[in-house]
Parts: structure tokens; sequence; C-alpha cells
């Protein structure tokens, strides 16, 4: 990925992002989790979704990716609950882990 990419993201503001953070660092700090958490969740979620992509021709990988995506969704829910967002601020991991539990159910 290139690194202009990944700064984007990063650093991009947006009204989701948890408590009164402006970024996805910030962000991280509002939860309490160490820095490096951010990339470890970050590569997890990318791999995830690259391995749900492949699914479309190997479809044994979707249930296994799915799960997974929708774990870390829960995990993200959570946290947004655990700062006291607003339930919008969640609406984007609420969205994801809907439609992952839907892949788990009927693919």
């Amino acid at each position: 990925m290139d690194s202009q990419c990944l700064d984007l993201a990063i650093y991009k503001e947006t009204e989701y992002r948890g408590g009164d953070a402006k970024n996805m660092r910030e962000e991280f700090q509002t939860y309490g989790f160490p820095s490096w958490a951010m990339y470890l969740i970050g590569g997890t979620k990318l791999s995830l979704a690259i391995l749900l992509l492949v699914g479309i021709w190997v479809e044994s990988l979707v249930r296994p990716a799915a799960v997974g995506l929708a774990v870390l969704m829960a995990g993200a829910i959570g946290m947004h609950l655990r700062v006291g967002d607003r339930l919008k601020k969640a609406m984007p991991a609420i969205s994801v882990f809907t439609l992952s539990t839907l892949a788990v159910i009927f693919v």
C-alpha cells in the first residue's frame, strides 16, 4: 500500500471517530490502546477484507474471513459504547458487522 494512502486513512478526520478524536491515532488513544494496536487491527481488517474478495473464487475462505471481521466489528462497536459515543459514530462498524454476519449465515 502506498504510504500516502495509509497516511490519508490514519490522519483523515471523519464524524465517525471515537470520542473527540480527530484522526485514527487519537481514536485508538481514546480507546486506551497502544499505538501499535492501530497497525495490528488495521492490518487484520485489510487481510480479512482481501480474503473476502478472494472468497469470490475460493468460497471456503468466506466464512472464516467474515467471522473474523464480525468479531473485529463487535469489538469496535463495544469501544464506541465504552467511550459513550452516539450510535451514529458506530454505524460503519455496525454496517460491516451486519454484512459479515449475513455472509456467515448465508454463504
